[in-house]
């Protein structure tokens, strides 16, 4: 079952501090992945139907590409409770970190995408950074941009670049920086790798059983049906996969990047 993004989030505190989270090391500071501005904008409520308000997001911070391999077994080495062997299943099942050598140790592919960690793992690497997991709406605002424009979702040749991704999952992952930049100077949110975001169960599952609706309806193709826009199926299987996660989780085509708040304005002094 999953839990709601309220009781996994409150959960999750509780449990996350037990553990011993400082700051990375400053060599691991400075070789954290540079973070690019993504300014505020609104669009459509994907699951609200025709006349919802719209998504507001707010302008946030959002790290230019996923965090790597080779970053995130530098993290390790400074927070051992989060190496592979060392972590409780409720945290992160048994795929956590598999196709390492070693505990401690990835072998080569450095500069990948991290995979196979599960939501409270990445949560704490972002903490450690002094950063944070985007939410479901910022990351979706993001991903609608490309080269040119703040949402392209209208552009059909657009979508299917996305679609032709998710009809082929398994092509291999790409080393991070590789892909086109967009508007906003973040990297490959599409093509390579799914990504956890902090608020991943909130969107179709209620936390309640009782406010649920059909189960076949949240996360089959026919719960497309509801949705503000059917023809937007890319959105739509994102939707659905993140609702069918567990926070343990670890799988091999998820990994994850950080997001930051935008330091507050400095008080101008009033001659």
């Amino acid at each position: 079952m999953n839990l709601g993004s309220t009781t996994i989030a409150a959960w999750a505190s509780l449990t996350l501090a037990s553990l011993v989270l400082p700051g990375m090391s400053e060599a691991q500071a400075s070789a954290l992945t540079p973070q690019h501005r993504v300014e505020g904008g609104s669009y459509p409520d994907f699951l609200g139907g025709v006349g919802a308000a719209p998504v507001v997001v707010e302008p946030f911070l959002l790290d230019r590409h996923a965090v790597t391999v080779g970053q995130y077994r530098d993290f390790i080495h400074t927070h051992p409770t989060w190496a592979r062997g060392a972590v409780p299943v409720v945290l992160s099942e048994a795929s956590y970190l598999a196709s390492w050598t070693s505990d401690t140790d990835p072998g080569s592919d450095a500069a990948r995408p991290v995979t196979q960690v599960s939501w409270h793992a990445a949560r704490a690497y972002c903490r450690a950074a002094g950063r944070r997991l985007p939410t479901e709406s910022e990351w979706e605002w993001a991903a609608r941009a490309d080269a040119t424009r703040a949402d392209a979702m209208d552009d059909p040749a657009f979508v299917a670049r996305i679609l032709d991704w998710y009809a082929h999952p398994g092509r291999g992952r790409a080393a991070v920086g590789t892909g086109e930049a967009n508007v906003w100077g973040v990297r490959e949110l599409h093509g390579v790798i799914w990504e956890w975001v902090e608020d991943f169960g909130a969107a179709m599952v209620a936390s309640d059983d009782r406010e649920r609706a059909r189960f076949e309806d949240q996360v089959c193709g026919a719960g497309s049906l509801g949705v503000g826009s059917p023809t937007q199926y890319a959105t739509f299987m994102r939707y659905a996969f993140r609702s069918s996660l567990r926070a343990n989780f670890a799988l091999s085509t998820l990994g994850f990047r950080c997001a930051g708040d935008l330091p507050p304005p400095v008080p101008r002094e009033v001659p």
